[in-house]
């Protein structure tokens, strides 16, 4: 008798027991009594639930991320191209995430992947090479919007990588280097007009004052003469003589 009390005393005390749960800093615990949810969380620390009636599902309130993986996108220029990003999200109500949504990992992975197709389809290639932080914001805006109701807060999407197909790559180079050639060109014209322009103002400086046209070629058969590498005859013009004699 003695023995069947303490047996029984040994099972009351395990099934009570039963009932001690430890939640880690970043957990907290949604509790189902009786198949209702609870308005309030359990957690951090030790929290005990009735064994049997109630159910506690841990949810993790640290930032998660997940690797969007390599999605086929047409762009609206009919440019096949391959984009894959990271999206980090955080449960802030852990109450919602739960009950409203069947597994909020798996539906915030699947809108993810298909918000990314719908957001690169809608751009240009070029706007998608070059605008890749509006992209970025206008993914993060729908998903945030549409995973609100389960409790979840998107903080950021960045997309990764965008891969182009290899005659595009081609055509890309053939671009850039013809943009080179323009502006190696254009460059080069505005140095010969900058030229130009100071030759014009310097015969406009001669005209008015033509001793420096003689002035000029003097300075000029001067530097010729410095090389001393051939024999240069030149004519005088008359009016350096007309100035030698004065």
């Amino acid at each position: 008798m003695e023995f069947g009390f303490y047996g029984i005393f040994i099972v009351i005390v395990a099934f009570l027991a039963s009932g001690i749960r430890v939640l880690k800093e970043y957990e907290r615990g949604v509790i189902f009594r009786l198949g209702n949810c609870l308005k309030n969380l359990k957690g951090p620390g030790l929290v005990y639930i009735i064994p049997v009636i109630d159910k506690m599902i841990k949810v993790d309130l640290r930032t998660l991320t997940y690797d969007v993986p390599e999605q086929d996108v047409i762009t609206r220029d009919n440019v096949s191209v391959k984009v894959n990003a990271v999206v980090y999200f955080q449960v802030v109500d852990a109450r919602r995430a739960i009950p409203e949504v069947e597994n909020y990992m798996y539906a915030t992975s699947q809108l993810a992947q298909t918000t990314l197709r719908s957001v690169c389809g809608q751009q240009e290639l070029d706007q998608l090479l070059i605008e890749r932080e509006a992209v970025n914001s206008k993914v993060q805006s729908i998903l945030d919007q549409h995973t609100d109701p389960w409790g979840i807060k998107v903080t950021l999407v960045e997309v990764k990588q965008i891969d182009l197909p290899q005659e595009m790559k081609r055509a890309m180079a053939r671009q850039a280097e013809a943009e080179r050639d323009r502006r190696a060109k254009v460059i080069n014209s505005l140095g010969e007009f900058e030229s130009a322009q100071k030759l014009a103002d310097a015969a406009d400086i001669m005209v008015q004052h033509p001793i420096s046209i003689q002035l000029r070629y003097l300075n000029t058969l001067r530097e010729v003469a410095s090389e001393n590498k051939s024999t240069i005859i030149f004519p005088i013009p008359v009016e350096l003589l007309s100035l030698l004699k004065k």
